[in-house]
């Protein structure tokens, strides 16, 4: 029974680390050294190069401009958990559309309801 519990716990906690994305974009260097394969080093150098030029647009960009992360590299740290650019983008345009008020004048959709 302690077996079952313990394997069962273990297994939470690997797929709760799968599903945990790291976005590179506002992640410090404790969460970026949290993925698979990013060390100090690797962990420093993206942070430099994000202070110095700003944000990553999407996988090929953080590819060109890491020194030593190719495309392979940047793929696998992607399966590891590691999120750039256009999915957290696309989030974020979402929240901005919801936010924007409609514009004065134009016309409004009619919800018509039945009693």
């Amino acid at each position: 029974m302690f077996r079952k519990v313990l394997a069962a716990a273990a297994l939470l906690a690997v797929f709760s680390h799968a599903f945990a994305a790291v976005d590179v974009n506002t992640a410090n260097e404790d969460a970026l050294r949290g993925i698979k394969g990013v060390g100090p080093a690797r962990a420093k150098a993206i942070l430099d190069e994000r202070s110095a030029h700003g944000p990553y647009k999407d996988a090929s960009d953080l590819g060109k401009r890491v020194k030593g992360m190719g495309g392979h590299t940047v793929e696998r740290l992607q399966a590891e958990g590691l999120a750039i650019g256009p999915a957290n983008a696309h989030a974020a345009q979402a929240k901005v559309a919801q936010a924007t008020p409609a514009k004065a004048g134009a016309p409004q959709a009619a919800v018509a309801v039945k009693k």
